[in-house]
């Protein structure tokens, strides 16, 4: 850690630096030895005298400044799983900012130790923390409240060149994709069955697909939750069609100005 040279004075306890006094009264010293034979020697022999506390003041203060940066370093940091990039690559969220880390790889104090499925571990500031795709910053050092305000949401370019992420309709866990090119978030009847909707009840009608027209029933969903952000009544459709994922449409979308950096999606809420 290196400082400018005008900001260090080296000023031995208790009075200016040698630098600061003034002339030498030479008739003073000179009674003053008659007076103590060997005193002026013994002064100039004793080990730690002004020069030394002078320089161990000064190595202290070094040291002092050089702790106190690692400690700010080291504040309160809240760290989020936003997604991953294939088996070994987690996007997480620091301290508010989207950062891309390989298993066993640091930046900004926080070091990604395994990466599984919608789950992560991390060592920040000595402590190792569980982080779970879509849920809450954890936060480290800070103390305080520690729901999540967030309002952004970070989806990783996945296999394909999709964006997918992990989150939750109804409070229950489910895989989603982006389409823009969907007008509603679209779930199949398998899916829509798991996680308890209770779609028969929804609107009939029929939609167009690439095997032609097909049946769909139209819903509400109460709530969407996906990277810590929580969207209330969002429409849906069921369809019968199989399908792996439930596809992230317009109605959910909308709610947000969408804008690509390079392989990772953002999608900020509109107020």
């Amino acid at each position: 850690m290196g400082f400018p040279p005008q900001r260090l004075r080296r000023s031995p306890p208790g009075g200016p630096s040698p630098d600061e006094q003034g002339p030498v009264d030479l008739a003073r010293l000179a009674r003053s030895r008659a007076a103590k034979p060997g005193a002026a020697c013994k002064a100039r022999q004793r080990p730690g005298g002004a020069g030394s506390a002078a320089s161990t003041g000064w190595h202290r203060s070094l040291a002092g400044l050089a702790l106190a940066g690692l400690a700010g370093a080291s504040l309160a940091q809240s760290v989020s799983l936003a997604g991953s990039m294939g088996a070994d690559k987690a996007l997480l969220m620091i301290d508010g900012a989207p950062q891309m880390l390989a298993v066993g790889a640091s930046a900004r104090g926080v070091t990604l130790r395994r990466l599984g499925d919608g789950e992560a571990e991390v060592d920040v500031a000595g402590k190792r923390l569980a982080l779970r795709l879509g849920a809450a910053p954890a936060r480290v050092g800070g103390g305080g409240d520690t729901t999540s305000t967030r309002s952004e949401i970070l989806l990783p370019m996945g296999p394909g060149g999709h964006f997918s992420s992990a989150g939750t309709i109804n409070g229950k866990a489910v895989s989603f994709m982006v389409d823009t090119g969907a007008t509603s978030i679209a779930l199949s009847q398998a899916e829509a069955n798991r996680i308890g909707l209770d779609w028969k009840r929804g609107k009939p009608g029929l939609t167009h697909t690439a095997n032609g027209l097909v049946p769909i029933y139209s819903i509400n969903l109460t709530s969407v939750k996906l990277g810590g952000v929580e969207i209330a009544n969002v429409a849906a459709v069921v369809i019968p069609a199989e399908m792996p994922v439930v596809l992230l449409g317009n109605s959910f979308l909308n709610r947000f100005t969408m804008r690509r950096d390079s392989d990772v999606m953002r999608l900020e809420k509109k107020p």
